[in-house]
């Protein structure tokens, strides 16, 4: 689970708009690419490249 505030300064790699996270599947998401971003072990993966679309 990721910190409130860690969640307060991650913003999307692409258009560093807002992520929204989703806890029950493990994601950051961002609504304004259309982007999810996976968290492994409690480390955001936020690569682009490794971003999937939705």
């Amino acid at each position: 689970m990721l910190s409130d505030k860690l969640l307060e300064i991650l913003v999307c790699p692409s258009c560093k708009g807002e992520l929204e996270y989703d806890k029950s599947n493990n994601l950051l998401i961002c609504h304004a690419c259309r982007l999810k971003f996976r968290v492994e072990d409690d480390i955001p993966i936020m690569l682009i490249e490794e971003a999937e679309k939705y």
